[in-house]
């Protein structure tokens, strides 16, 4: 992660952050030098999109072959009703460069996969998914893991989901590695077995929800502040408005 100084309107555009001790001058610069990879502009993607690019992160990089459905709005609130038809990609880069304008977005028109993921992972510092299928979720992790930077992960069901980092690559205080994704999910659940939302219906305010806590964890690696959720899964109840964390360790 290298950026150039701040430039003074920027300095304006995150001062609130930079209020923050735990963040100040030398986090915001972390943000603006760092690459971040999101798979998936829908749900999830939506909400961590957007925060990241309010925070400053520099060259955001977004993953999907989709395009913008009506049905997709109620959810996807990066997108707007006169980009039903468009790809996913550009209505989100379309967004981002309205939010803020300091931000490099990088396209990838694609389904992410085992193939393909060495060349999509090159030069981030950092993966984040949120995609909708068990098999992206498994490649991502894997990926991550190959490329050593940390993974972002979260899914939702109808009313619940859950957020955790990945970071399998490195020692925990104890000297031993840390956990992957396999150690918490071991096998790879038969077809069919997690129905889609469009089969079982979501509600949108939901992805909300955990994909602006995903979008807190990226912000707390790049920048050092606080404590990830490393070897922790988080989940949310949204019908009983509860939150639990779950510990897991390597197996």
């Amino acid at each position: 992660m290298t950026s150039e100084p701040l430039t003074p309107s920027e300095i304006e555009r995150y001062g609130r952050h930079i209020l923050l001790p735990e963040i100040g001058g030398a986090g915001q610069q972390k943000l603006k030098g760092a690459a971040v990879l999101v798979i998936g502009a829908g749900g999830l993607g939506s909400p961590v999109l957007e925060y990241l690019a309010g925070a400053g992160v520099g060259t955001i990089g977004i993953i999907d072959d989709d395009t913008v459905s009506l049905s997709n709005l109620q959810r996807q609130t990066i997108h707007g009703t006169g980009t039903v038809g468009d790809r996913k990609t550009r209505s989100a880069a379309a967004r981002i460069r309205e939010l803020n304008p300091h931000i490099t977005v990088d396209r990838h028109e694609l389904r992410f996969s085992d193939d393909n993921a060495p060349g999509l992972t090159f030069g981030y510092d950092l993966l984040i998914d949120g995609s909708d299928n068990i098999t992206t979720r498994y490649a991502a992790a894997d990926a991550a893991e190959r490329a050593r930077i940390p993974l972002v992960t979260g899914a939702v069901g109808r009313f619940d989901g859950s957020v955790t980092v990945l970071k399998p690559y490195e020692t925990g205080p104890d000297g031993a590695l840390l956990p992957g994704y396999r150690d918490l999910f071991p096998e790879v659940p038969p077809e069919g077995m997690l129905p889609a939302c469009a089969e079982t219906g979501i509600v949108g305010a939901l992805t909300g929800v955990i994909g602006t806590l995903m979008a807190m964890e990226a912000i707390k690696l790049i920048t050092g502040a606080g404590d990830p959720l490393v070897g922790r899964l988080l989940m949310y109840d949204a019908l009983s408005a509860r939150f639990d964390v779950v510990k897991y360790r390597r197996r």
